[in-house]
């Protein structure tokens, strides 16, 4: 067992920003604090994205604290140029990232410390910054007939491109930005795309200024506020109207239909009598916050979310989530990082750091 000021679980935006943090802070790795990550290596949860997810069709890519991402080729899959970029972050800052390294669970230890059991061994720390994001938490929705379907059934967490669809009937659910863009890569090669989504979709036209996004972003903080599960910021933003947008519209690829009530052998089925006939059902359903390594602890609430003030989990002042709710975009998870290391070196000056550390600017 290993004694520790802090252990950051995460290497994706959230973890390496607060990580950043932290060596500002004055803080050494892997003397004082070790971040933590189960991927093999740098990216995040950006290295699992599709290769047809060019740079340049990725909105709003923000960059890390004190190093900017330049010269990026717009053409290249954003799993290699953020990939890259996250792993000569690691190397310029020094940040010395554990991987691969699964954390299995936190639990109470003694004189205060919280125990984080990994695959590397046992870790005692002071405080915890949760940082796992939400991939390795897909999301599928259960509907009455799902196990007797005939064809494939994937998640967008396992979607590789356009090219495994050609000739074949699809219907995408999931009314995100994820599940636009599959559409509009699937439609140039299947046979049949049929798109559906339990709520119309809201197109947002012009620009998305500041006070649109604070706007948006108080939302999700509102929910978080009361601890109930978060909704992601981009749920609350609509989808950007970009060219290829009002293209897909004028062809009639993004023409949505209401959500099926079953599935069947050979398809989907609404209760009126309708059907639809299928190879495939592609769930673009979004993911859900990765957060069972904490469950020994209690931290949810009765409404099912973890309750937080800023970064802070309410029912225990040592551990952070960064990335969680409001803070799950690549700008609110710099802001979140550094102020969750703003209270977490707070709360080690009182706990009897030997010298105050100062507190990041």
């Amino acid at each position: 067992m290993r004694e520790l000021d802090v252990v950051v679980v995460g290497a994706g935006q959230a973890g390496l920003s607060s990580a950043h943090h932290l060596r500002r802070a004055g803080l050494e790795p892997d003397r004082d604090f070790v971040v933590l990550d189960h991927a093999p290596r740098a990216g995040g949860a950006w290295q699992y994205r599709w290769p047809s997810l060019t740079y340049g069709k990725v909105h709003g890519m923000h960059a890390l604290p004190g190093m900017e991402l330049t010269g990026a080729d717009p053409a290249r899959p954003s799993s290699e140029v953020i990939g890259e970029y996250f792993d000569a972050y690691e190397q310029h800052f020094d940040l010395r990232v554990h991987r691969p390294v699964e954390v299995y669970a936190v639990r109470e230890g003694d004189g205060g410390r919280l125990l984080v059991e990994t695959s590397e061994g046992t870790y005692a720390t002071r405080a915890l910054i949760s940082a796992t994001g939400t991939w390795d938490r897909p999301f599928w929705p259960r509907y009455p007939g799902q196990e007797t379907f005939r064809g494939r059934q994937l998640h967008t967490a396992g979607y590789a491109g356009p090219a495994e669809f050609a000739g074949q009937r699809v219907v995408v659910v999931g009314g995100g930005a994820s599940g636009t863009q599959h559409l509009m890569e699937i439609a140039d090669v299947a046979a049949e795309t049929f798109w559906m989504t339990r709520r119309p979709p809201v197109f947002r036209d012009g620009p998305f200024g500041e006070e649109q996004g604070r706007a948006a972003v108080a939302m999700v903080e509102d929910r978080v506020r009361r601890g109930l599960p978060p909704r992601s910021v981009v749920s609350v933003t609509g989808l950007p109207l970009t060219e290829a947008v009002r293209d897909a519209r004028e062809r009639g690829v993004l023409d949505r239909i209401e959500m099926f009530d079953r599935i069947t052998p050979a398809g989907v089925a609404w209760d009126d009598g309708r059907t639809v006939e299928a190879d495939v059902i592609l769930w673009a359903t979004g993911f859900r916050a990765a957060v069972d390594h904490l469950t020994p602890l209690k931290l949810r609430e009765p409404g099912g979310g973890i309750k937080l003030d800023g970064t802070q989990v309410v029912r225990d002042e040592r551990i952070h989530l960064v990335g969680y709710g409001p803070s799950a975009s690549t700008i609110g998870a710099n802001r979140a990082g550094r102020a969750a290391v703003r209270s977490v070196m707070r709360l080690l000056d009182r706990a009897g750091r030997a010298e105050p550390a100062p507190v990041p600017a």
